[in-house]
């Protein structure tokens, strides 16, 4: 028996990260609902839309109904198509990636760099220089900004500018998040939030495109609602998709939106906990911030240093499980998804790029995605944990932690 597992206990579950409304979205919802305002658009979407692109630094935003919906149209913006091939952060979601392949493009994975666990530069630099001698420059360079932190951005943009390759941005866990002082998301040509149940903040479900090309933005609103041409009749000249958000989703999203510096404010501090009350644990170690970062802490992660601890994740995970505490494991990078079997793969430092042909990590490795997948787990974040909720996580994490010591 894991020692580790305490006795199931009758305790209310804590989820990882829940939707954390503040009140006032109701206020928005029924002047909605007042006006008869429900869908498929309406006024609430287009001053979600300003007030947004107003909060991030950009001219123009498009408000969709999923992070992934913004990011597809991201990349047909950029024109990829089949055989293309764009680079890609390995240590994501595959809804990172997925909307590459909708469009019939190649993912080329790069791996994450230690400092902050997003795309490594120095893999990103052997790649364009690889596919440079090849004749082959990817189309794009999609980086993702991980549990609310930003990559580096400054070395990102310097070898996509030296390259000629336009970079998109994945900000979907990093609302609010800024580097050297800019807001997350606005640095790429195009950059895309997510609104999702788990984000920092949430519509139910949504999502944001960002551009600093007004053009850009019309032409993807277009496309969202059914590239329908400007008609008296139902005329389609293109191929479009039903991507908009509906107004009275966009109606929640403005409520969330006049509290997202609280809701930061708060994860930060279940972070600070966390690490305050586990940091002296041997082997744990949470992810950092550098000095160039804030993180919007999305997500509370940690790893557990194998050459410190006899401990895994996995038996983390069942202990918190046993107690009714949702925890998660660190996203599978995706060159260890079999749905990517056999796509290139360029890891931190150095080393020679290899096909990608296994599903497990390798923990002593040189992929950096490999060894955070094998150790971190993410603890419950959600901004309305409380603080007694946060010590119950905390005890269950000392108690299983020094079950073996």
């Amino acid at each position: 028996m894991n020692d580790c597992v305490a006795t199931q206990k009758a305790f209310p579950r804590i989820y990882l990260s829940p939707p954390h409304m503040s009140g006032c979205e109701m206020d928005y919802v029924k002047e909605a609902f007042d006006t008869n305002w429900i869908a498929p658009l309406g006024p609430h979407v287009d001053a979600f839309e300003r007030e947004l692109a107003s909060r991030v630094g950009v001219p123009g935003a498009l408000a969709l109904s999923s992070g992934t919906a913004a990011l597809h149209l991201a990349v047909k913006l950029l024109g990829i198509r089949r055989g293309d091939r764009v680079f890609c952060s390995s240590l994501t979601f595959s809804a990172s990636v997925n909307p590459v392949l909708y469009e019939g493009g190649v993912p080329v994975f790069l791996d994450a760099e230690p400092e902050s666990w997003n795309m490594s530069p120095s893999a990103l630099e052997r790649a364009l220089a690889d596919a440079d001698r090849e004749g082959a420059l990817p189309k794009a360079v999609i980086v993702v900004h991980l549990y609310g932190q930003s990559a580096d951005m400054d070395p990102l943009r310097e070898l996509c500018g030296r390259y000629g390759v336009p970079l998109l941005e994945d900000a979907a866990e990093s609302l609010g998040a800024t580097y050297k002082g800019k807001a997350s998301g606005t640095f790429g040509v195009y950059g895309i939030y997510s609104f999702n149940g788990n984000k920092v903040i949430t519509t139910g479900g949504g999502g944001m495109l960002v551009a600093h090309d007004p053009e850009a933005i019309r032409k993807a609103r277009f496309w969202a609602t059914q590239a329908r041409d400007p008609a008296p009749h139902y005329q389609h000249s293109e191929i479009g998709y039903n991507y908009r958000m509906s107004n009275l989703l966009a109606a929640v999203g403005r409520g969330q939106l006049t509290v997202l510096d609280d809701r930061i404010r708060a994860r930060r501090a279940i972070f600070e906990r966390y690490a305050a009350a586990l940091g002296d644990l041997p082997g744990v170690i949470f992810m950092p911030e550098p000095a160039w970062s804030r993180s919007n802490r999305w997500l509370s992660v940690l790893t557990l240093d194998p050459g410190a601890t006899k401990h895994t994740p996995a038996e983390l995970l069942a202990a918190l499980e046993a107690e009714n505490i949702e925890a998660r494991p660190v996203w599978k990078p995706m060159h260890l998804q079999p749905v990517f079997s056999g796509t290139l793969f360029y890891p931190h430092g150095g080393v020679a790029p290899e096909a990608a042909s296994r599903s497990e990590p390798d923990p002593r490795g040189s992929s950096v995605s490999d060894r955070l997948f094998a150790t971190g787990l993410c603890l419950p974040s959600g901004s309305g944990l409380s603080e007694e909720e946060q010590q119950r996580v905390i005890r269950c994490v000392r108690r299983c932690l020094k079950a073996k010591a």
